[in-house]
């Protein structure tokens, strides 16, 4: 029995090395497989580069388009937000001007109109629009435009605003249209 077993033992073995070789003998074929032509591994890297350069382009372009739409909507539509603010004072003068043919005060009707106005005034100040002050102030290019020039106002009105001909108006400190004004000389 010994000699069976020492058979069977040797048969064993003799398998196990077999199936050894047979598994080192696959992974060598898989490791040919595994590595590629050098050539054909850089064409399947330019073809996966590419791809992304070619989504990237399109993303940035549907970015670009999309930017330019809303950028046209907003010119199209910028100023309903002032249309919409301005529409009360509107109406008001459409029922100021229906009124005022009924009634033959003079009064009346100016006390409606300057109801209007301060109603307008307030609007465009919620607006960010506010008024260009020129009483008693020093002319200044950036913000008045001289129209005309009045001589002989003596020395300490020399420079300064005289008289205001049309308001100027800013717009959150820009300038919208300068005041234009009468300058001392």
């Amino acid at each position: 029995m010994e000699e069976k077993d020492i058979n069977i033992e040797e048969e064993e073995n003799l398998q196990e090395q077999q199936d050894v070789e047979a598994e080192a003998a696959e992974t060598e074929a898989v490791d040919v497989e595994v590595e590629k032509d050098p050539l054909e591994q850089a064409q399947d890297e330019i073809a996966v580069l590419k791809d992304k350069y070619l989504r990237s382009v399109a993303e940035f372009d549907n970015y670009r388009k999309r930017t330019l739409k809303e950028r046209a909507e907003l010119i199209l539509n910028g100023g309903e937000k002032v249309l919409t603010a301005i529409l009360p004072v509107l109406d008001d003068m459409e029922r100021a001007i229906e009124n005022g043919a009924k009634t033959d005060d003079p009064q009346v009707l100016r006390e409606g109109m300057e109801i209007i106005y301060h109603k307008l005034t307030k609007v465009m100040e919620s607006q960010g629009v506010s008024t260009i002050e020129t009483a008693d102030a020093d002319f200044d290019t950036d913000l008045h435009e001289a129209v005309a020039m009045v001589p002989g106002m003596g020395d300490d009105k020399k420079g300064k605003v005289i008289d205001c001909l049309q308001k100027g108006y800013k717009l959150n400190d820009k300038v919208i249209r300068h005041a234009k004004v009468a300058v001392g000389q």
